[in-house]
């Protein structure tokens, strides 16, 4: 089988929120059907008609016929889908709705993992989903762990992950007398003992030869860097912060990536026009690649061709993304909520959003599911994604994932703005952009 995945936030051209209704009730031949909208009971015998509201973004890949699936094995149950365009969208939704008392959430809410800091802080508003027949053992451990708050309640399910490979123009490599075969760039970066130091070193090797960049920017390796420190600005055991200026380990990766970009960055911003133009412009060589990255990268990409994916990354794996199901405590169907929500989640119903979306899953069993595995990306010089994205995910050592607390993303971002202002905008060298990140961290007074 083949067919082309996509990113999720390829899905952000849908034009504001809509809203799917699938009031689906059994009938036969002896009964009448009951008005799905009403309450009572149905004409299959099931219980109380109940509606269900899902709030998702971007593209969970939980089509139409997806939900109705659901709803006819359970007449009893009216389901409506509202998906935001952006995932902002949804998270300025979801905090404000939360701040009111929880007024108008939906009874299932999607959220991404970098929202659980601020979750944590209003755990108690949503519901305890353990317990739940099916479950146990349904996801990587280190994507259960993230669905759990500090006291390990679980309040999310997991859906998708972004385990990381690494992209690349197979075309730029063959102009340059490289070898341009997966198994080859593969192993020129590193293989199965890839570092970061064997990555840069390829980058040198591919900068002798070549006049192309061999990455997009700095910040973007550092996303990829940070992912795999485990407590990079916060302790886990008491989510007390770090003080930065005394962090030698932060400060060690920040020269150590900017010292590697000096000779191997485009020095463009993601997400920015410039990065997006770069795509038809022979830009950059390499690139860290969530799956979900594989749309993006085509979107941008029309008309060019040589883009592949390495089953390579640095350290092992890291994970960029992924997202979760969770139900609002204050929901006036939570029970049947978390029916909906596991169910969801199971792997049989992953494995057919994968389909529909290219969300790759968390769920342990989809791994290895052949569907998945015989999943190659026609874009992506025929990839065979799956395997890829599956031998990534299995990769991820959940130990060395990022400790996100409540202060990681404001921290983050001194650090992210000081990698803009030496590679992006070239207004500062690494000292005095690492001495201006320091003086913001001093400000935030943690």
């Amino acid at each position: 089988m083949i067919r082309t995945t996509r990113s999720r936030r390829a899905a952000a051209v849908i034009a504001g929120a809509s809203v799917f209704a699938l009031g689906l009730t059994a009938c036969s031949g002896d009964t009448t059907e009951t008005d799905p909208t009403s309450t009572g009971t149905t004409s299959s015998g099931g219980g109380e008609q109940v509606t269900l509201t899902v709030a998702t973004f971007n593209n969970f890949g939980y089509t139409d016929e997806l939900l109705a699936e659901y709803a006819k094995v359970n007449p009893n149950v009216k389901i409506e889908h509202t998906i935001a365009a952006k995932s902002d969208d949804a998270r300025l939704n979801l905090t404000t709705k939360m701040a009111a008392g929880g007024t108008g959430l939906a009874d299932i809410e999607a959220i991404e993992i970098d929202w659980m800091p601020e979750l944590e802080m209003v755990k108690d508003k949503f519901a305890d989903l353990s317990g739940v027949e099916g479950i146990e053992g349904r996801w990587l451990d280190w994507k259960e762990a993230q669905g759990r708050t500090a006291d390990g309640t679980l309040i999310g399910y997991g859906t998708d992950i972004g385990p990381q490979a690494i992209c690349y123009r197979s075309d730029l490599f063959d102009a340059a007398g490289l070898d341009g075969s997966r198994e080859a760039v593969a192993e020129m970066i590193g293989g199965e003992n890839a570092t970061w130091e064997t990555y840069f070193a390829a980058g040198e090797e591919f900068a002798a030869k070549s006049d192309v960049p061999w990455f997009d920017s700095a910040g973007a390796i550092w996303q990829g860097v940070v992912a795999q420190i485990a407590e990079p600005y916060e302790n886990k055991a008491d989510g007390t912060p770090k003080d930065l200026e005394s962090n030698t380990a932060i400060k060690d990766a920040y020269n150590t990536v900017l010292a590697a970009s000096t000779n191997l960055s485009a020095g463009l911003d993601q997400w920015s026009p410039d990065w997006d133009a770069a795509f038809q412009n022979d830009g950059f060589a390499t690139m860290l690649c969530p799956a979900w990255m594989t749309g993006a990268i085509q979107e941008r990409s029309g008309g060019v061709e040589g883009w592949d994916v390495a089953d390579v990354f640095p350290n092992g794996g890291a994970n960029w993304g992924g997202s979760f199901l969770t139900v609002p405590s204050e929901g006036a169907n939570v029970e049947e909520a978390k029916k909906l929500a596991a169910w969801l989640t199971s792997p049989e119903i992953q494995v057919k959003a994968f389909t529909n979306s290219g969300a790759f899953p968390s769920q342990v069993e989809v791994l290895s599911a052949q569907e998945v595995l015989d999943t190659t990306n026609d874009f992506m010089s025929g990839a065979p994604v799956g395997q890829i994205f599956s031998a990534r995910a299995q990769n991820i050592d959940g130990s060395k994932l990022a400790y996100k607390g409540a202060n990681y993303f404001k921290i983050n971002q001194l650090i992210t703005e000081a990698f803009k202002r030496v590679d992006v905008e070239k207004t500062d060298d690494a000292g005095s952009s690492w001495d201006k990140a320091i003086s913001g961290y001093k400000d935030l007074g943690l």
